[in-house]
């Protein structure tokens, strides 16, 4: 909010809004906005730590800023991004150029865990493997953005940046009436549209779209309820969805229906259990064989995850290069592969500066903050690191922006990152919004609401 003393331009009608409101009312409009996430079902379930699962995600009221000229570099670097990692995996699926052209190394690719070689040689429609790509980018000053990590599975969070800032507009209307702020209402109609134009080769009418969920015990259900409902979509289950002949079709009361778009929210371990695990529940037995042949499309595709392992993470920059021909717009992090053995050395000795990570990993777990770790802590990461070296990637603490955040003694920064959300498909399209996650806890740097974080709105202001 604020750079060499003085309130930057996107924040200047807040600093009013944020001294004129009282404490009472801050405390009244936080419970107000509790009570809002409570009756529409907002809720994150984290299990194995007792007590009830589902929680409130914690909502902060202080919104996040972007001029228009701020959040136009962002949008083109993030489209850059989701066209060079679609056409890694349609490669890595395919020929294996960029391995052949020795750009990155074979076993990073083909021995990598979320390397699915049932997808081999399968062409998906239109070229799109990962149709939902959510960037995790932070921000460490006036000019610089670096991403920290590629989501090209089945990113969730979304539903917090529609809710958020529809919970923000009936609280706060004068805001909104006082600032031109981009909408974002217009993502579930992206996300059909994009959904739809990846229809598999076999669909001649308007695609038939589900949305395939674990079931109301995963921890976005409520992420795929609202999805569902807000595209007019099925909301499935495994067992409401079968093959019969070369197509999919959906159990109704009026008979079965022809499914021609799946857009999947499980893992690719239990998509099929003819094809990955034999003991899933959760999937289709023959889905894949439909796929292959063109009868259904899947999204994102199996395998996608391949491109949003921390350990090729370091080589996405490297793909824009070779699938596009042009300098990346937006930075990696520095990253050290611990695989590596002169990494490995740098990274053991200076483990109590430095930010580690297993390569696998998600949801701010198995990783070490080295300057907020104990000793014993730091020691600990130090023999699984030694144990396994090609299990982890090591990252400078990068000096994080801060924004404006409500606590309890009034309005102080905590840090945030960014996670926008590319559709990708005949075109690619993101809304200018995002949801931003906040580290509550004075100091932290780990955002994730399964570890504390909460979330703000995030404005694009219109120029």
């Amino acid at each position: 909010m604020y750079q060499n003393g003085k309130v930057r331009a996107p924040y200047a009608q807040l600093e009013d809004w944020m001294n004129a409101m009282p404490a009472q009312l801050r405390t009244l409009k936080q419970a107000e906005a509790e009570d809002l996430f409570r009756r529409i079902g907002i809720t994150f379930a984290v299990y194995g730590e007792g007590g009830d699962p589902d929680r409130l995600i914690p909502f902060d009221m202080f919104p996040r800023v972007f001029t228009g000229a701020e959040w136009g570099r962002l949008e083109k670097g993030i489209k850059q991004r989701a066209r060079a990692l679609n056409a890694f995996l349609v490669d890595v699926y395919g020929r294996g150029e960029i391995v052949r052209a020795g750009r990155i190394p074979a076993r990073l690719v083909y021995q990598n865990e979320a390397y699915e070689k049932a997808v081999a040689g399968i062409k998906p429609p239109k070229g799109v493997y990962s149709h939902i790509v959510g960037i995790d980018i932070v921000r460490t000053g006036p000019d610089e953005f670096f991403v920290l990590e590629d989501n090209c599975r089945t990113p969730s969070g979304v539903s917090y940046m529609l809710e958020n800032r529809e919970i923000m507009m009936r609280m706060f209307p004068d805001l909104f009436r006082g600032n031109r702020i981009e909408p974002v209402d217009r993502y579930p109609d992206l996300l059909r549209r994009t959904l739809a134009s990846v229809a598999p080769p076999k669909c001649s009418k308007d695609p038939t779209i589900v949305l395939l969920t674990p079931g109301p015990f995963n921890s976005a259900y409520y992420e795929h309820s609202f999805l569902a409902d807000l595209m007019g979509i099925e909301l499935v289950e495994g067992q409401d969805l079968f093959v019969e002949g070369e197509f999919v079709w959906m159990r109704t009361t009026e008979g079965p229906k022809r499914v021609d778009v799946i857009y999947r929210r499980i893992d690719d371990a239990y998509i099929d259990p003819l094809c990955f695990r034999p003991d899933s529940t959760l999937g289709v037995p023959g889905v894949m064989d439909v796929y292959r042949s063109g009868g259904v499309s899947l999204c994102s595709a199996p395998g996608a995850g391949v491109a949003d392992d921390k350990a090729v993470y370091t080589f996405v920059p490297e793909m824009v290069r070779f699938y596009l021909g042009e300098e990346p717009i937006l930075k990696n992090v520095p990253t050290w592969q611990c695989g590596r053995q002169d990494d490995l050395g740098y990274v053991l000795d200076n483990l109590a500066d430095l930010v580690v990570k297993e390569v696998h990993g998600s949801g701010g777990y198995g990783m070490l903050v080295g300057p907020k770790a104990t000793k014993e802590q730091v020691e600990t990461f130090r023999a699984k690191i030694t144990a396994d070296p090609g299990n982890y990637i090591a990252q400078p603490t990068l000096a994080l922006s801060t924004t404006p955040t409500f606590v309890a003694e009034g309005v102080a920064p905590r840090h945030v990152d960014l996670r926008p959300y590319c559709l990708v498909g005949e075109r690619i399209e993101l809304v200018p919004g995002a949801l931003t996650r906040v580290a509550l806890t004075e100091g932290s740097l780990v955002v994730n609401s399964s570890q504390g974080g909460g979330v703000k709105d995030t404005w694009v202001l219109a120029e």
